[in-house]
């Protein structure tokens, strides 16, 4: 083959292009050779286009097509042709046509594959995949696979709809420095030694937090970045040790405004590459609400099941259990006013739920350490049988007309003394029951929300002390500054979460840029001035020099994709994730170095793992 470089891709061809001459670079992804007539399915990340060998192929041409096998990577020549009516594939974008090749030339074989690329299917329709590892050490053919392939597409087009549209908002787009001073921020950081300063360490950033607030002092009053953050920190299915976020960051503006533009921004992406419109605005649920109402504060709204406040249960009858719960007890309970006897009336579904179905929502509700999960149903006579039945009986139409109830409802009740334990474990068993029961409205596939008015501080019980919900650089509503020592437990802070599906996509707040008001919160939980100093310190000096009000939010690029792609892990998402030991199977990497070079950088290695 004279010219063996592309003319068009696998995934372009239409019946407009019959009768044009065409070359095709590709894989081969299956052949079916019919004794005299070949057919190729070739691959490339813009589609499939098949290739027929036949009559208008030399001998040359038909040996090698008979020799090809799975992922060859090789160049096709030959004509466009129109299929019959009868072989026209309707699933794939080419189906309408073929390319009858007159040349073939094969760049690479390709070994026995780990695994096959095609998908594999179980008889529900269930996709077959490999072992993780296994994935993640042949890498670079797992990213061959479509839904992979469509993963990364779509995440080079999120991150182009991020630019388009913060650029258009008068955002720059600035960089903050990787090698950093290391300061605490919740997770470990992730350390670089020092080989021309012994004994010292960079740090890797678990955000870039510092380095934007001081952006917005330098007058920079609108940055964003598309950041690498680094946490050492265990991981999960939607963590990894290195990340991305959209970081954002505003001067002289307000919640509303950062709401706003995160909203705007969340609309562009949709619409630009999923072709999905979102509402104008997002719900607003108070942190306490949220709560209340759903058992957590990422709360996954596609489904409504509000839980319920069932504080007169305990009255109605003399059932223990329920007596902590309504009493008010308990340091949590006491700073938020809320009973901590929830229930959850979940529709219609009585007679397909026996005890052990029960059995299994208490224990998803025991593993948030509810003491127990108590139920019964509503009969097709309007009675109370099973769980706790007996102790109300002849209450029924007093509890059925305060919670709503009716005929085949179930209802679940969770009592503790401790509010949010009471509400979390309630709020777990509504999750689940959303995934058991399918009860996600189709026509609301991306339901965001944001939560506002979260506690500022949280009280640690084992080290008796203050510590902050956020950062230390949130800033505290105004209405609490004056009695920010004095009740440290009713101050909210100035904050937003933005929540998609029951996911945190993005953490927010307004900060602080007074110096004095800064220097009250780091006493609050304990940072002494030297502490701060040395931890900060340069921070506080810069807001030393007229730094304006200011706020950010940095939604997690990942996350979001693992989401738009309805994927349960951001290993998914990413090209080259670690696996859940913090580790790639491919390279091996965390991997031993040399001790030259550990003695370059004047370290001394302990411990080696075996």
């Amino acid at each position: 083959m004279e010219n063996t470089k592309r003319t068009v891709t696998c995934g372009e061809l239409t019946k407009a292009d019959v009768g044009k001459k065409v070359v095709l670079n590709g894989w081969v992804s299956r052949t079916r050779d019919l004794g005299g007539l070949v057919f190729i399915r070739l691959r490339d990340r813009y589609g499939i286009t098949q290739v027929m060998v036949g009559d208008k192929a030399s001998d040359e041409v038909k040996k090698i097509a008979s020799s090809l096998k799975s992922e060859y990577c090789i160049a096709v020549e030959g004509v466009v042709a129109a299929r019959a009516d009868k072989d026209v594939n309707k699933d794939m974008a080419t189906g309408e046509i073929e390319v009858e090749a007159t040349d073939i030339e094969i760049f690479t074989t390709s070994q026995e594959l780990p695994f096959s690329i095609e998908e594999v299917r179980q008889k529900d329709g269930s996709i077959v995949l490999p072992n993780e590892d296994l994935r993640l050490k042949y890498r670079y053919l797992d990213l061959r696979r479509d839904p992979m392939q469509q993963n990364i597409i779509l995440r080079s087009k999120v991150t182009f709809a991020t630019r388009e549209y913060l650029t258009s908002k008068g955002f720059l787009e600035i960089e903050t420095p990787t090698f950093i001073k290391s300061t605490p921020e919740g997770a470990r950081d992730y350390l670089v030694p020092s080989r021309v300063h012994p004994g010292k360490f960079y740090s890797l950033p678990q955000s870039p937090q510092l380095y934007k607030q001081l952006l917005m002092v330098s007058g920079f009053d609108k940055y964003f970045q598309i950041a690498r953050c680094y946490r050492d920190e265990d991981a999960r299915g939607d963590r990894q040790p290195e990340f991305t976020q959209i970081d954002m960051e505003m001067s002289f503006t307000n919640r509303e405004e950062v709401l706003s533009t995160t909203e705007g921004m969340m609309q562009h992406i949709f619409k630009s590459t999923l072709n999905y419109d979102l509402p104008a605005k997002f719900d607003r649920i108070a942190w306490e609400d949220a709560f209340d109402l759903y058992g957590s504060d990422k709360p996954d709204l596609r489904f409504d099941m509000k839980m319920q406040d069932a504080t007169f249960m305990a009255d109605l009858a003399d059932f223990n259990a329920f007596k902590a719960g309504a009493a008010n007890a308990g340091r949590d309970v006491q700073r938020h006013k809320r009973s901590g006897l929830k229930a959850l009336v979940v529709k219609n579904v009585a007679d397909k739920y026996s005890r052990k179905n029960v059995e299994a929502l208490e224990a998803v509700a025991k593993t948030y350490k509810a003491k127990g999960l108590a139920w019964m149903k509503v009969n097709a006579e309007g009675a109370f049988e099973g769980g706790i039945s007996k102790f109300y009986a002849g209450k029924e139409a007093e509890v059925c007309a305060k919670l709503g109830a009716e005929k085949n409802d179930l209802l679940l009740f969770v009592s503790d003394e401790n509010w949010q334990l009471a509400c979390t474990a309630l709020g777990a068993v509504r999750k689940q029951l959303g995934k058991d029961l399918n009860l996600y409205n189709p026509a609301d596939e991306f339901h965001f929300a944001w939560i506002i008015d979260f506690p500022y501080f949280a009280f640690n019980e084992e080290t008796n002390s203050w510590e902050t919900e956020h950062h230390m650089f949130t800033l505290p509503q105004k209405q609490y500054w004056d009695t920010l020592e004095s009740d440290p437990g009713a101050v909210k802070g100035d904050l937003y979460d933005l929540v998609l599906n029951g996911y945190e996509l993005a953490s927010g707040s307004m900060r602080i840029n007074d110096p004095e008001l800064q220097q009250r919160i780091f006493k609050i939980v304990g940072y002494s001035n030297e502490r701060a100093e040395k931890a900060f310190g340069f921070l506080v000096q810069a807001f030393k020099f007229g730094a304006p009000p200011h706020g950010g939010i940095a939604p997690g690029l990942d996350r979001l994709i693992m989401l738009m792609r309805h994927e349960e892990s951001i290993h998914e998402v990413i090209a080259f994730p670690k696996n859940n030991l913090a580790a790639s199977p491919m390279d091996e990497c965390p991997a031993p170095v040399d001790e030259q070079q550990l003695k370059d950088l004047h370290i001394v290695c302990t411990e080696k793992e075996e």
